[in-house]
């Protein structure tokens, strides 16, 4: 049976269950693995017992921008920015929230003291100039704030700063952590190195747009934000030694993936740097990846459709109603899932 329907991929969530605060310590979330004789229930530092050496985990690399700035309108209008992506030193592309969308020509005071023009829209993003000497990266490091998820339903704080971003961020240019990475700390990492586990590296900058919801019925219709993601040469080269030493790609979390597919063609890995805008659904055959590692999602979202194709509809919807019922943590600051492909459960 195919599964187009958005309505397909509801389950009911408690809202008690939607993680406001990460676990204590990063290794320390629970870990649900879908197998190939069903579920397991164990900790997220068990990783290490299905991992084999030869093995190489592709973890995104990107970092969180501060990225939520508020200020005025000149005439005193409360103003909430969400830079989305940095265009050069004194442009952006932005979300504005405002009681009245801005016009071209309007000027927005960050906190009252840096004076950026809107110069033009770009659909649904508002084009910003910054109107004084410093650049965007160094207004961002002044003023901002993390944009935390909108299910998260706190202000952030110092503590966030750290704690969503995982420990091998380095390419600024996010909005939203590859949250699966979280769950590592140096210590593991660290662990997995010294059993023989390779790690590589792809880079995507999470859009806001991961939280739009689909809108339309028939999810084949659906159209991703486009995002910028790099493959590069030595990941490219360490993938192809991995295949040739009979090791498994390791997917850390579903941007990774959009990085590894993305850069397929025709079965092969290429290097590449652009924009993607790559909708993996339920019927995707996927060409790079051997094991998933990724949070729990949305109903309904983009991601859990991604999930549902790697792992089988059903497996996936029936892991998602065990986590329930079990009372694993969701979303960004929740626990983890190890999935296992459906070709190795018989589903097809």
């Amino acid at each position: 049976m195919k599964h187009f329907r958005r309505q397909d991929f509801y389950f009911e969530l408690p809202e008690a269950l939607i993680a406001q605060h990460p676990a204590p310590e990063r290794t320390a979330s629970r870990l649900l693995v879908l197998g190939q004789a069903g579920v397991e229930d164990r900790r997220f530092s068990d990783i290490v017992d299905y991992l084999r050496p030869g093995d190489l985990l592709v973890f995104n690399d990107t970092r969180v921008m501060p990225a939520r700035l508020y200020g005025r309108k000149a005439s005193g209008g409360k103003v909430e920015m969400l830079i989305e992506r940095v265009l050069d030193a004194r442009q952006a592309l932005a979300h504005v929230r405002a009681n009245r969308a801005p016009k071209p020509g309007t000027q927005l005071l960050i906190e009252g003291e840096v004076p950026v023009e809107v110069v033009g829209r770009r659909e649904d993003l508002f084009v910003l100039a910054l109107e004084v000497e410093d650049d965007w990266s160094a207004v961002m490091r002044r003023y901002g704030h993390i944009p935390l998820p909108p299910y998260i339903e706190r202000a952030d704080s110092a503590f966030d700063a750290e704690r969503y971003q995982t420990v091998y961020a380095r390419k600024e240019g996010a909005v939203a952590a590859p949250t699966a990475g979280l769950h590592f700390d140096a210590p593991l990492l660290q662990r997995l190195q010294a059993q023989g586990i390779e790690q590589g590296f792809v880079t995507l900058h999470v859009g806001a747009g991961t939280f739009k919801p689909v809108q339309v019925e028939d999810i084949r219709q659906h159209r991703m934000h486009s995002e910028w993601i790099e493959v590069s040469p030595t990941l490219v080269a360490q993938v192809a030694a991995t295949r040739a030493r009979g090791g498994r790609v390791v997917a850390v979390g579903t941007t990774a993936v959009r990085c590894l597919e993305s850069a397929s063609r025709d079965g092969q890995l290429q290097p590449m740097q652009g924009e993607t805008d790559i909708f993996i659904s339920p019927g995707y055959r996927f060409e790079q990846v051997d094991l998933l590692i990724t949070n729990f999602h949305l109903p309904e979202s983009t991601l859990i459709m991604l999930v549902a194709a790697f792992a089988g509809y059903e497996r996936t919807m029936a892991a998602y109603r065990h986590a329930v019922a079990q009372g694993y943590r969701f979303f960004s600051y929740g626990d983890a899932m190890l999935v296992y492909p459906q070709e190795e459960s018989g589903e097809v």
